[in-house]
């Protein structure tokens, strides 16, 4: 595994360098990994990295890019939206050259309709919102305040909010609020069930599940074969 880097384009029409994990030897299949979003992106992170070792075993190239404001990015995420994401990983697909895409999650959410491949568990962007604003009630109740959902998600909507540590604008928020899984017929969406256990982002720290790893990564490589 080596870190490369793709040419990602930013609000004002301009670009910046982002960084991506790659297993890149130049081979024919080559899938751009679109992460889990925010909260999730934590916990899923080793099980995303650990399915990209799986395919390379199996001769498959994969890549992983940094988001804007994400990672390693020096970009602010207080100034990114959702539709910046969005075009960050249309770039990387083309940079890339991917044959493939795999999106996880909220990573359902980014994908270009021009590409094809899995989505793995998808999620609506308010399903995200909903979680990440509950949490934060909770924490808030054990410093004794109290706040609620609706009363968040419209501060957050107006001026912006600080959730687990991510810093979104008020433009993220709705964005997300609004955001669907794309329906196209290009992706096959592949269910937790399929892949067995409980899903690694409801657990409460980051985790890993070697057997989940393997059976999403056999998915993937018996669909790229196919």
């Amino acid at each position: 595994m080596i870190q490369t880097s793709y040419s990602c384009p930013l609000p004002g029409g301009t670009d910046a360098s982002e960084l991506a994990l790659s297993f890149d030897a130049g081979r024919d299949v080559r899938v751009l990994i679109v992460p889990a979003l925010l909260d999730e992106a934590n916990r899923m992170r080793r099980f995303t990295v650990e399915v990209m070792r799986r395919l390379n075993g199996a001769g498959m190239d994969s890549l992983l890019p940094d988001l804007p404001g994400c990672n390693e990015s020096i970009q602010a995420l207080a100034t990114i939206e959702l539709e910046d994401w969005r075009m960050a990983i249309e770039a990387a697909a083309k940079e890339f050259s991917a044959t493939h895409v795999l999106a996880i999650r909220g990573g359902c959410l980014l994908v270009p309709e021009s590409c094809s491949g899995w989505f793995y568990a998808p999620t609506r962007g308010a399903s995200l919102l909903k979680t990440m604003l509950r949490a934060r009630i909770l924490a808030s109740r054990e410093a004794g305040q109290e706040e609620t959902v609706d009363a968040l998600l419209q501060q957050g909507i107006d001026q912006g909010l600080d959730l687990a540590g991510w810093s979104l604008s008020g433009e993220m928020i709705r964005q997300l609020q609004d955001a669907q899984p794309s329906t196209s017929n290009r992706f096959s969406s592949i269910d937790q069930e399929t892949v067995g256990g409980s899903g690694l982002w409801l657990r409460a720290e980051p985790d890993f599940d070697a057997a989940q790893a393997d059976a999403l990564s056999a998915i993937v490589v018996l669909g790229a074969k196919a």
